[in-house]
């Protein structure tokens, strides 16, 4: 403790015992939680001692830790953070691409089988432990608390290259504001002689070749580096500030910002979806989404997809989840939690999905009408109904052609009339029909061509959006929502670093979130080289997928079968006031860790399968390839993946063979660098496996010297406000400061 730190005074010579039972029995977080509070040492007689504890030498009393608000502000947080971008522009690629409508029933099983218990268990033990992630598995068990640093480092990487895409939304954001928007139509490029389109557009497309050659310039490979994209750096810094000035105060003042993240995003898309809907072929578009291909049900990949997307929709393993529900009151009903922001993605995926598709039918339809007019235009047609009297054959043309179809006003014929006559002559010309030139124009097979990932963002959804009426205006609102879509993300991520190490080494807030953003900034400028796509790619698929599985699969182990399964529902119970069902039990125990056993199983034989690649846009062709990862490039794919999980063998090491003691005292022990230490010690008689209050129930037996508890009581209400008894959680970790006392064992993490 520094030298300046008050004393604890007490009136009797017993020893002072933290238990964990002390620590959480008397919660109750009160919605003014950031007051000044002051400690209180209760003796046999009941009679409490009111003592100052300064914290780093400062004059002031160590203030609580932070606690939401209001309900309302914590469901925003835990939705913005479960949804995010995927829920965009990855669901209604996966739900278009696997049956349809179908894809929602393999999608809703697994998130019955997995998502529910599995968020539902990280908010369970964030809020009964009130740690972070470090801290929740160290006290779980010590040998498994590099759980916690694993999910600590997937996040870092995962942060590195997801602010990347909120800077490119940035800058999309900040040139939506002309008429016409400049990715509307291809450059001309003008020399001496003439002027002509310029070449890469014209053989592509305006939007992508804005997305590829005027955003990114990208290089032909990640060999090539080309150095900084100017734009994309200051677009980059601008991301990183405004997560660093969100988050610097916690939830104090990210939860503030999450009423706008989280709920303007949902006024977007119902304003797009409104909007489109009253656009020509929308209909065709969601007609085509929610047609079922009940036949791709049936395929192992469907399910491995599906089960992929649960996991990541609702951000398990990272560490957020728990740290979110840390700073949540003991008795929160996080049961109705984990279902209703379960749902609540869910149905964000399926509104999202319709908004995509409604756009992408007034795209199809547009794009089949350019289609039908350079047909009609074709040499082999431009004459209209001549050729095609010509192509049928003299005599058939009266039986053939429908009787409906006027050909003599070639203007009118629809796409639909179009497609059945170019089946009539498919069939008349069966051999000679290729050599026509004659295109298809079908509106199912533009569809058909919907793309992933940034392609749809900024590719094909830009596009569309040039055809709208007042596109500015919709371009503003679109990559508006994609900011904020990716900033109530990004919070829960850097949540999932900063709280665990607040919790865990004794840091301000402050410094280690202006740190962190610095650091990540730095490293970040990896990703706004004119390659850095193809690094991003590569974060992507490689630093995220196999760790938080591994994660996610030793959580539940952990809480199932080290912790043990019957001890977590007795916590459950103690803390929710009712026994939660049956279900999780067996699903905990059996089902979900043998699921995702499964899939990380499908997963690693894929990666083997597969081997690392990337997408490349070669600029003299227009046109992108699939190109192998250079040696050192698969090197870094399995050093991002062995860095991530590193963390979990490495504290298991060190544990096992006692290079960091445990003092003995098994689940229990906790401790803080730099003299803040939290010893929670383990009774007489219990072992490792202690219970999550140290008690395995309210009506077991009490600790040795039950006279003695220490507990917060809040301040600073007023003189006539009855005390609250809160948290017992100091500004820099969970637990309370203690003053040196020579019968205090020290322990290290």
């Amino acid at each position: 403790m520094p030298k300046n730190s008050k004393a604890v005074k007490r009136e009797l010579d017993d020893d002072v015992t933290e238990s964990v039972k002390d620590l959480l029995s008397n919660e109750d977080a009160c919605d003014n939680s950031f007051k000044k509070s002051s400690l209180i040492v209760n003796n046999h007689d009941g009679e409490g001692k009111e003592c100052d504890v300064e914290e780093g030498g400062s004059d002031g009393e160590e203030e609580e830790r932070p606690a939401w608000n209001s309900k309302l502000q914590y469901i925003l947080a835990q939705v913005g953070f479960s949804v995010g971008l995927g829920n965009v522009w990855r669901f209604p690629y996966l739900c278009q691409k696997n049956g349809g409508g179908a894809y929602l029933v393999p999608y809703l099983i697994l998130l019955i089988l997995i998502g529910i218990p599995l968020f539902f268990l990280e908010l369970a033990v964030g809020q009964r432990i009130r740690r972070g992630s470090i801290g929740v598995w160290n006290y779980i068990s010590p040998r498994l608390g590099g759980i916690g640093f694993a999910s600590c480092v997937v996040c870092f990487f995962v942060a590195l290259y997801y602010n990347v895409i909120i800077g490119w939304s940035l800058f999309y954001f900040s040139q939506s504001f002309q008429q016409p928007l400049p990715w509307n139509e291809c450059p001309l490029v003008k020399n001496k002689t003439s002027t002509y389109v310029e070449p890469e557009c014209e053989k592509s497309s305006a939007t992508t070749y804005y997305w590829y050659r005027e955003a990114l310039d990208i290089s032909n490979s990640i060999s090539e580096g080309g150095g900084l994209n100017w734009k994309m750096t200051l677009c980059l810094l601008a991301a990183w500030l405004m997560v660093c000035l969100a988050m610097i105060k916690g939830i104090q003042s990210s939860g503030k910002v999450m009423y706008f993240s989280s709920l303007f995003p949902y006024v977007v898309l119902i304003c797009f979806l409104i909007r489109a809907l009253l656009l020509k072929g929308s209909v065709d578009g969601i007609r085509h989404m929610f047609t079922p291909k009940l036949e791709i049900m049936l395929e192992a990949k469907v399910w491995r997809e599906a089960a992929t997307q649960v996991f990541f929709a609702l951000g398990l393993g990272f560490g957020g989840v728990i740290a979110f529900s840390s700073y949540n009151k003991r008795n929160n009903n996080c049961h109705f939690d984990a279902v209703l922001v379960s749902f609540i993605n869910f149905f964000t995926s399926v509104l999202a999905t319709l908004v995509v598709f409604a756009v992408l039918g007034f795209k199809a339809n547009i794009l089949n009408s350019k289609c039908l007019i350079q047909t009609w235009t074709h040499p082999t047609v431009k004459l209209g109904n001549i050729h095609f009297y010509s192509l049928l054959g003299e005599g058939r043309e009266t039986n053939l052609i429908p009787h409906h179809i006027n050909l003599t006003q070639v203007s009118q014929v629809s796409a639909e009339d179009y497609h059945q006559m170019t089946e009539i002559i498919r069939g008349v010309k069966e051999d000679d029909y290729e050599k026509l030139g004659l295109e298809s124009c079908s509106i199912e097979e533009e569809l058909n061509k919907a793309v992933q990932g940034t392609g749809l963002a900024f590719i094909a959804f830009t596009e569309a959006m040039t055809h709208f009426p007042a596109s500015p205006f919709w371009s503003v609102m679109f990559f508006l929502m994609l900011v904020n879509l990716g900033l109530g993300s990004m919070f829960g991520t850097i949540e999932g670093i900063l709280t665990p190490l607040i919790d865990t080494f004794k840091v301000r807030k402050e410094f280690l979130t202006v740190g962190c953003c610095v650091l990540a900034f730095s490293i970040g400028l990896l990703f706004v080289q004119r390659s850095g796509n193809y690094f991003v790619a590569m974060f992507d698929d490689y630093s995220a997928t196999l760790p938080l599985l591994i994660v996610v699969i030793l959580e539940n182990v952990a809480i199932a079968w080290v912790y043990g399964i019957d001890k977590f529902f007795e916590d459950l119970k103690d803390m929710l006031g009712f026994t939660p069902f049956r279900f999780y039990y067996y699903m905990w125990k059996f089902i979900t860790p043998i699921l995702l056993l499964v899939l990380l199983g499908s997963s690693l034989i894929q990666l083997i399968m597969t081997p690392p690649s990337y997408s490349a846009w070669i600029q003299e062709e227009a046109k992108e390839q699939t190109l192998r990862f250079p040696p050192w490039g698969i090197f870094v794919c399995i050093s991002l993946v062995v860095m991530a999980i590193m963390p979990v063998p490495v504290v298991f090491g060190l544990r096992y063979f006692n290079i960091i003691d445990e003092n003995t005292s098994g689940l229990s022990t906790v401790s803080y660098k730099k003299g803040r230490i939290i010893k929670e010690s383990a009774r007489p008689g219990e072992d490792d496996d202690t219970s999550l209050i140290q008690g395995k129930s309210p009506s077991e037996a009490p600790s040795p010297m039950p006279g003695n508890s220490i507990y917060r009581k809040q301040s600073g209400g007023g003189s006539g406000a009855p005390d609250a008894d809160t948290a017992p959680n100091g500004r820099y970790g969970i637990g309370y400061l203690m003053a040196d006392m020579p019968d205090m064992p020290e322990s290290d993490l």
